[in-house]
């Protein structure tokens, strides 16, 4: 059983990819991702090839993370996928056992599932994984000093991305590295989810909506807060999430973060921190 992995800039095996992430996940595609540049080499399909054709696929994205001032070695497992007609044949198997071995290094794995795997992953001693959800009520005056940037091209692009590599902002779990994931979102179908605050030098990637403000990421100096950000939405704002656990707790209602039909799954020493310090994968991150 031969995997192959690496072969992104292969258009042949990219389209076979593609065409079986359509099929399977309600039209996912990556090609305009590896069209605007941003597919690098951090998310890395493994697959089994038959007759020139992906019929199975883990893709592993390597999503390091800064948490209590150490840098962990974490793999993202995604993109799950077997043709209907190759199913039952253990390839999804094979692939997962592969990846293990060649990652054996890593501080840990998780991934996302739905309910119809809840009994799958444990077998390859995967365990149900918990992500705290930063949230709180807000009373505030002024107006929105949120300046919005739209993604539409190279231009903007290039100006988040400097934004992102001078950042300092902390979080309590910071992806490093990985400028490419985010990008996977704000270059498509979050092009207008992207804020200028220039009383901050800040970049913010956020969702308003009816007096609700989810903030996904924050790029600025580390002398900003998260607090100087919400303000800068003006008044409008009454309630605010997160999308990233905040470097500072205080004065934040912590729940458990619970969506619809997706169950998070973890593996390695590395998420026994995270679950101590009620942490949570960034909402970007996912992939």
């Amino acid at each position: 059983m031969n995997i192959i992995h690496g072969y992104r800039d292969d258009k042949r095996l990219r389209d076979s990819f593609n065409l079986l992430a359509e099929q399977t996940f309600d039209g996912l595609n990556f090609e305009q991702w590896y069209q605007n540049g941003f597919w690098g080499d951090n998310y890395d399909p493994h697959s089994i090839v038959i007759d020139g054709k992906v019929v199975s696929n883990v893709s592993v994205n390597r999503t390091d993370f800064l948490i209590g001032g150490r840098q962990y070695r974490i793999l993202q497992l995604g993109t799950v996928m077997t043709a209907p007609e190759y199913r039952g044949r253990g390839y999804g198997r094979a692939i997962m056992e592969y990846i293990e071995r060649e990652y054996a290094d890593a501080d840990g794995i998780y991934l996302f599932g739905n309910d119809s795997v809840v009994d799958y992953y444990p077998k390859f001693g995967f365990c149900p994984g918990r992500e705290a959800e930063y949230s709180r009520a807000v009373s505030q005056s002024g107006e929105s000093r949120a300046v919005q940037v739209k993604m539409d091209g190279p231009a903007a692009w290039g100006r988040l991305a400097a934004a992102m590599e001078k950042s300092t902002f902390r979080e309590g779990c910071k992806m490093v590295d990985n400028p490419g994931l985010i990008f996977f979102y704000v270059s498509q179908f979050m092009q207008e989810a992207v804020f200028f605050l220039p009383h901050l030098d800040a970049w913010v990637i956020a969702e308003p909506e009816d007096g609700a403000l989810t903030i996904h990421n924050i790029f600025a100096d580390g002398s900003v807060t998260v607090d100087d950000v919400i303000r800068s939405f003006g008044a409008g704002v009454k309630t605010v999430s997160l999308g990233f656990a905040p470097a500072d707790p205080e004065g934040w209602e912590i729940g458990e973060l619970k969506e619809e039909d997706c169950n998070f799954f973890v593996k390695g020493g590395a998420f026994d921190e995270f679950e101590k310090l009620r942490l949570r994968i960034p909402s970007l991150s996912h992939a």
